[in-house]
């Protein structure tokens, strides 16, 4: 039997995965008696990188003649990109679909704006998404100045985290990797900047795959640098591993839940899910 520390949190998540489901069970939602459960709505999303791949697949829509990408339900446009007068701002401004902008460090707020207001001239609700990606160092210089600016100004936003992005370092041994504890602290940090502000974090963008590689240091199975050669299989990213999201995702349910019960006024109650 497993008794390090990494054997003793996979057991907690299984039992809280098991009470999960019997919680459940006892509500009577079972794949037998709900099959709703059983499906989900499917959505794809990419970076609009290659303008001249997203043009050719672009169509009129004959009910409503706006012009939508066929690539993807939503497109979104890179940190290095943004430039309101380059033609990847230009592609996106002109279709229907929901579309995204990342935000890295050196975006200030008043550039910020005019991505907005060329992206989202209407300041439609759901048709922009500001994907920020600061680093876990970077998280509180950098982005509260932007969302006072995107309150101050009444734009109507999706804000989300990509944690991955900001925190890719080039190991000793020439592995393109990203370590898992600053991308865990990017996501901590984001939720208390919005929290502070008094906005919400609408998403979180991550790189994941549900096998065990090793591309990721840190984590619950302690990934070392040197451990990186054993599974590295991405042809691109780093991704985090089945493990590490497993436990990323149970860090984002308990802040979520602390959320509700600060707001709610409410005590501490046992995890349940």
């Amino acid at each position: 039997m497993d008794k390090s520390p990494a054997g003793n949190r996979y057991k907690d998540l299984a039992e809280r995965l098991d009470d999960s489901l019997a919680f459940m069970a006892a509500c009577g939602l079972t794949s037998e008696t709900t099959p709703q459960i059983r499906e989900t709505d499917f959505y794809t999303s990419h970076e609009s990188l290659l303008p001249a791949y997203e043009e050719a697949m672009t169509r009129i829509d004959s009910t409503s003649g706006e012009w939508y990408d066929t690539s993807a339900h939503m497109l979104w446009i890179g940190d290095r990109t943004r430039d309101p007068e380059d033609a990847h701002i230009e592609f996106l401004r002109g279709i229907g679909n929901p579309v995204g902008c990342k935000c890295g460090p050196t975006m200030d707020p008043d550039s910020l704006l005019r991505v907005i207001d060329t992206l989202n001239p209407e300041n439609e609700a759901g048709r922009l998404t500001l994907i920020t990606r600061m680093g876990n160092e970077g998280v509180t210089e950098h982005l509260p100045p932007l969302i006072r600016a995107v309150e101050r100004e009444g734009r109507t936003v999706v804000w989300s985290c990509d944690p991955m992005h900001g925190n890719t370092i080039k190991a000793d041994n020439g592995y393109k990797t990203r370590p898992f504890d600053r991308v865990r602290e990017e996501v901590e940090r984001c939720f208390e900047v919005h929290k502070a502000e008094g906005t919400y974090l609408g998403g979180i963008h991550l790189e994941l795959t549900g096998k065990n590689v090793t591309e990721c240091v840190g984590g619950a199975q302690e990934i070392t640098e040197e451990g990186l050669a054993d599974r590295y299989h991405t042809h691109c990213d780093p991704r985090l591993n089945s493990d590490q999201s497993l436990e990323l995702a149970f860090l984002i349910a308990e802040m979520l839940k602390d959320d509700r019960v600060t707001k709610n006024g409410s005590t501490r109650m046992p995890v349940v899910a």
